[in-house]
């Protein structure tokens, strides 16, 4: 396979070098996005890092990033949630992943679910929130001081997210096309 120009793996417009993860991807279309990916890369290890050590020092060891954010989503403004809606907020796409979440959440007695019918409605536990407040407690003590609060801080990250979710969607579509293949 032929490797891309230096200029163009290596250098942005602007004579910065470029920061990837994969080279041989990086798209004349648009350099850019492999960038984007290296930095999507090592904040989502960053991040997961992040949420067990911040859930370690909250009390509860040994948690998963998938239970850490099955916990605070089933929490999430104390609305009972089912299986399917968990899975669509948090777009993981199998099921089971978050069902054996939810079984070694409630163990933990942190959620509980009631039978209506066929489905399961989850809702966090009085320990459960509890734990998602020592969570906030302790974000807020190690995680926040990193942040201004100035305006345009929090305008800039607004962007992001949005941006963040846009892309998802690209990347959900590309991942469709990719199977049909």
């Amino acid at each position: 396979m032929a490797r891309k120009p230096a200029s163009v793996a290596d250098t942005a417009s602007s004579g910065t070098r470029r920061i990837v993860s994969s080279e041989h991807l990086v798209s004349d279309k648009c350099p850019e996005l492999s960038e984007l990916e290296f930095g999507l890369i090592i904040s989502s290890h960053a991040f997961g890092r992040w949420m067990i050590r911040c859930m370690s020092a909250a009390g509860v060891k040994d948690m998963t990033e998938t239970e850490i954010l099955v916990l605070h989503h089933v929490n999430h403004r104390g609305r009972e949630k089912k299986l399917a809606d968990i899975c669509f907020v948090l777009n993981i796409e199998d099921a089971h992943v978050v069902s054996y979440a939810l079984k070694k959440l409630a163990n933990l007695d942190l959620v509980s679910g009631e039978r209506r019918g066929k489905e399961v409605f989850w809702s966090a536990t009085a320990a459960g929130e509890a734990l998602c407040e020592r969570y906030r407690q302790v974000r807020e003590a190690c995680l926040m001081p990193g942040f201004s609060g100035a305006e345009e801080e929090n305008l800039r990250i607004g962007d992001l997210a949005r941006l963040l979710r846009t892309l998802s969607g690209r990347y959900d579509q590309g991942a469709r096309a990719a199977s049909s293949i």
